[in-house]
């Protein structure tokens, strides 16, 4: 459907310049080098978040909407973000939500999709989570589900590398050289080193 099929992910950073004008520059620029393409625009709502009377964001979205507009044919343009504050970018142009035809919002994980990802982190980095790490991660990822400041997969992989150095905290303190198996294998304690213990059901 597309000329080249190209994928150009960018950020604020790469589409607002210091001063009047040059914005409207770098805007045109990464369009113009993902013509063709896909153009990708991570935490897109940055745009229409002002920074003080010098922000640019806002020529940044002006310019995009006008170029959308001429090459529609020509590059596919995707923004992400977190979903009540990309209801905020779209209302930053009047023509900016009829750009955009398909609207796709995912859902959180629930804690057996965590657990799976967790799981995952750890087959991947050659680890083995002890049995009895399961129901304590199921109750912590479901605790920590209701968290206005939720991050989904990003939870599971912090959680994962600080059990990592829990670990290698309690190996060190043990006598004599640790077997494979202990080096491989994340247990409850380094689970609850990272976490912490309310009443044994694994939450700050």
């Amino acid at each position: 459907m597309l000329p080249s099929g190209g994928f150009r992910e960018v950020s604020r950073r790469d589409l607002v310049g210091q001063y009047l004008g040059h914005t409207a520059e770098k805007t045109a620029s990464v369009v113009d080098a993902a013509m063709g393409g896909v153009l990708f625009i991570d935490e897109a709502y940055t745009l229409s978040r002002s920074a003080g009377s010098n922000d640019f964001g806002q020529e940044s979205i002006d310019t995009l909407v006008k170029l959308m507009e001429d090459h529609r044919h020509e590059i596919a343009v995707i923004v992400a973000g977190y979903t009540r504050e990309m209801s905020d970018f779209l209302d930053a142009n009047p023509g900016l939500a009829s750009r955009f035809s398909k609207a796709v919002e995912f859902t959180n994980y629930a804690p057996d999709d965590l657990l799976m990802i967790m799981d995952r982190i750890a087959v991947g980095g050659d680890y083995l989570l002890a049995p009895g790490t399961l129901p304590l991660l199921h109750r912590y990822f479901a605790r920590l589900s209701h968290d206005p400041n939720f991050g989904n997969a990003r939870e599971a992989r912090k959680l994962f590398e600080g059990m990592r150095k829990a670990q290698a905290q309690r190996l060190r303190r043990i006598s004599g050289r640790p077997t494979l198996d202990d080096l491989r294998t994340l247990t409850e304690q380094d689970l609850l080193d990272v976490i912490g213990a309310v009443d044994g059901a694994g939450a700050r």
